[in-house]
């Protein structure tokens, strides 16, 4: 499951190692924004220590950005074992993933580690980048360097988003759900998973917290990066199907089995008619939770 994405400053060695602790499904170490610049390049080699290391979730690192002078030196000096995957921060061109992938592919050429293997979440964050996803995903498919789809799901960054627009985002943030659709519906086109959801920042709103977290998973998130250990349970639980929901999936999906060996493509469920596309649902919901299982 892709729910909860939990970050962790670089820098920080006793809140990187409580971040494995916590029930989250990733942990992203940050070598970007809760990094000052002072201790960037001394935040890379425990980062990388930190990956290497046995854990009970997966470990991504988020480096800076393309246009910055620490991007190229944050790969070269973490990628390696133990490293599941790289956050980009503010991706807004294909040319930044194709640039991204060729240099991760050397270097899990070179330290012995399987091609491809390694995850990227492209961050949009920026006008440029949403008005640029269509190209930004189909260079996903593309797999010029490292001979697989690297770029399983984007991520979206709504703090710098909004600064960029000049965007105040009310606390049921109807100025970002523009943005939030069009990245759903580009992932969708694409063929990749459903998009990660921004950090919510209002901290001690956990209420808005969990309307939130309903609000993404009907628009087609799959999960939701977090900023503070207490979202890990609230976005677990919001993004998981409910045992209604898997109840309902499963009396669904029987139903209309029935129906279709009598010669019928559609039936009645609890009120609602169900076809082919409700059954589809259905079954990837199941699926989903088979996998978790």
């Amino acid at each position: 499951m892709n729910r909860s994405f939990l970050f962790a400053p670089g820098n920080h060695a006793r809140r990187v190692e409580k971040a494995f602790l916590l029930g989250a499904d990733a942990v992203i170490l940050d070598l970007e924004d809760s990094v000052a610049l002072a201790e960037k390049q001394a935040a890379r080699r425990p980062v990388a220590e930190a990956l290497a290391r046995p854990r009970k979730c997966r470990g991504y690192v988020r480096v800076n950005a393309m246009g910055s002078p620490f991007c190229f030196r944050d790969l070269a000096e973490v990628i390696g074992k133990g490293v599941d995957g790289v956050v980009l921060p503010k991706t807004e061109s294909a040319a930044d993933l194709h640039a991204i992938d060729w240099l991760i592919a050397n270097l899990e050429r070179e330290r012995g580690l399987p091609v491809g293997a390694i995850d990227l979440i492209p961050t949009i964050e920026t006008a440029a980048g949403l008005t640029r996803i269509d190209r930004v995903l189909q260079a996903r498919s593309l797999k010029p360097y490292s001979g697989t789809w690297r770029v399983r799901r984007v991520a979206f960054g709504a703090a710098d988003y909004s600064h960029d627009l000049g965007l105040a985002p009310s606390a049921e943030e109807t100025e970002l759900a523009h943005a939030r659709a069009r990245l759903v519906l580009a992932s969708r086109a694409a063929g990749v998973e459903g998009p990660l959801d921004s950090p919510w920042f209002r901290l001690k709103d956990a209420e808005g917290l969990r309307r939130a977290v309903e609000r993404s998973r009907r628009m087609g998130f799959q999960g939701r990066l977090c900023i503070h250990p207490e979202q890990i349970a609230v976005v677990n639980e919001g993004y998981a199907p409910s045992a209604a929901e898997i109840a309902r999936a499963e009396r669904i999906i029987a139903a209309f089995r029935e129906a279709e060996a009598k010669g019928a493509a559609a039936v009645q469920v609890d009120g609602q008619m169900v076809d082919y596309p409700v059954v589809h649902q259905a079954e990837r919901l199941l699926k989903a939770v088979k996998n978790e299982g």
